[in-house]
């Protein structure tokens, strides 16, 4: 089941940014495994499963079939649970993984995410709850702790493992990094040594060669990347040339332009083309990171309002340099 640890690096969950046209994008450019959105369980049974935010939360493209697992999160264990049943009874979803990660206030505040964290036996309920209910296997995503000074990473490992769990990733900050300072890669290496299902490593992979350093200086085994695949979704194609022992090839500027305009695309496609031009912006900004006048062509993208304006003006920029 966990084959896809060997072929590349899964493609980590990002609020707003791994939603299904992203995924397509990085499935085709070699990333054998992506994790949704992540998606509130309370949410799902109180909301209507018909919706348009239910369903742009939960498509799944042909292309990700097998591919693709759904993030929860929540913190009751009876409603992890049915939310658990339900979300993988039809089989689109090959994993279920269970947020234990993300830092934001609002999510953190409602004793959720990172939250749990500092409550590793409302954690383990709540994995064992959703294992029981899952079609599918369950996975967790964690951080090292809350804070510095109280991991609990070691402890919550074991539990999840005893709990059903089949693998988990971890995010190697605490909660208070958020995203800042450096990532703990030897916390990784003694998550594995400690348990033993599988165990992916996330955090500070900026490049190919970040993952594979990290594989062998962990020994974890596989790696997660996430703000490094905005605007560079050939991370994965990279990653996984390198760790089958093959040449890394550069990306020329014409094929840039045309996964960013395919991008660009399909999002109108699946969200319609205002709101499509509207979110494209902070992917455009990721795009062209490092090349000569991005700051000017940010500003000029922020005032864009159609998909051909869209693409007019980046075939001028990444083509011909004209911002």
């Amino acid at each position: 089941m966990m084959d896809f640890l060997r072929r590349g690096a899964v493609l980590a969950p990002m609020a707003g940014v791994t939603d299904m046209p992203f995924r397509v994008i990085c499935r085709e450019l070699g990333c054998p495994m992506a994790v949704s959105e992540m998606v509130s369980a309370k949410g799902y049974l109180l909301a209507p499963r018909d919706s348009r935010a239910a369903r742009e939360l939960l498509a799944v493209a042909p292309q990700e079939e097998g591919a693709i697992a759904l993030q929860i999160f929540g913190h009751e264990p009876d409603v992890m649970a049915r939310a658990a049943e339900e979300l993988t009874r039809d089989g689109r979803y090959a994993m279920l993984d269970i947020n234990m990660g993300c830092p934001v206030p609002k999510i953190v505040g409602n004793g959720e995410g990172s939250a749990l964290m500092r409550d590793p036996v409302r954690a383990a309920e709540i994995v064992r709850a959703v294992v029981q209910a899952s079609h599918v296997p369950v996975t967790v995503k964690m951080r090292l702790g809350f804070e510095p000074g109280s991991e609990t990473y070691l402890l919550l490992g074991q539990l999840a493992q005893e709990s059903g769990a089949a693998m988990i990733t971890l995010h190697a900050r605490t909660r208070s990094q958020f995203y800042e300072g450096q990532a703990d890669w030897q916390a990784i290496k003694r998550l594995k040594q400690r348990v033993s299902i599988p165990v992916i490593g996330n955090g500070d992979v900026t490049c190919w060669q970040d993952a594979l350093r990290m594989r062998e200086t962990t020994g974890c085994d596989g790696v997660a990347v996430g703000r490094a695949a905005q605007g560079n979704p050939w991370i994965f194609e990279q990653i996984r040339d390198a760790m089958a022992g093959r040449p890394v090839r550069e990306i020329p500027k014409e094929e840039k332009l045309s996964v960013l305009l395919r991008h660009a695309r399909m999002l109108a496609g699946f969200k319609g083309e205002s709101i499509a031009v509207r979110e494209m912006r902070r992917h455009v900004v990721c795009y062209v990171r490092g090349m000569r006048d991005a700051a000017r062509l940010r500003t000029r993208v922020n005032a864009i309002l159609t998909l051909d304006e869209l693409e007019e003006v980046l075939t001028a920029f990444m083509l011909y340099g004209k911002a």
